[in-house]
This record gives structure tokens, sequence and C-alpha cells, in this order.
């Protein structure tokens, strides 16, 4: 029983790290970009777009096409980052611990 409890405590202690680091990244703003820098997309921990900047020459409504994959391309970055800043705190908070492959954080 003595373990148990000893378990329980951890658990514990894991839960209250967990609500932490996801008020960490809540908090945090990641940045994504393309095209040299001339769009770029600020997302939040959670993944949501915070702004969008797009260089005033991408304006041309001939290469609408290219601007629209900018953008997409400046998001897939900003997620790539956002996902590996994330990967890097549940490191901090598991103490190494592998988790099994495809478990996410709980949002």
């Amino acid at each position: 029983m003595k373990n148990l409890a000893g378990l329980m405590k951890q658990a514990t202690q894991m839960q209250a790290k967990m609500e932490a680091m996801q008020s960490t990244l809540e908090a945090m703003s990641i940045d994504g970009s393309a095209g040299a820098g001339m769009v770029k997309v600020v997302l939040s921990g959670k993944g949501d777009m915070r702004s969008i900047t797009i260089d005033p020459k991408l304006a041309d409504p001939t290469e609408m096409e290219m601007l629209q994959d900018l953008i997409l391309a400046a998001c897939a970055d900003a997620r790539i980052k956002l996902d590996a800043k994330a990967a890097e705190e549940m490191q901090k908070v598991t103490g190494g611990l592998n988790l099994p492959a495809g478990m996410k954080l709980p949002f």
C-alpha cells in the first residue's frame, strides 16, 4: 500500500506539472515564415493563428496562387516549430520518460 500512495503522489505532481506546461505553451507565440520572410504567421501555443503579415509586394492579383501557397507554407512552418516546442516541454515534465508513439498533449 505504501507504494500505491507514493505512486498516487507522483501522479498528482505530474498532473500539476502538465497543467503548468499547458499554461506556458498557451501563453507563448510561435513564428513561422515562408518566401524568405515575405509571409509571416504567429500561432499561439495551442495552434491558433494570432496574426499574419504579408509583404505588400505580394499583393499582385496575378500572383494570388503563389501568395496562398506561401501562407500555407508559413502556417506549416509555425506548426512544426510549435510541435517541436511542445515535445520539448513534454520531455521536461515527464523527465525523459518515453511515452507511447502517437500520445499527444491533452489539447
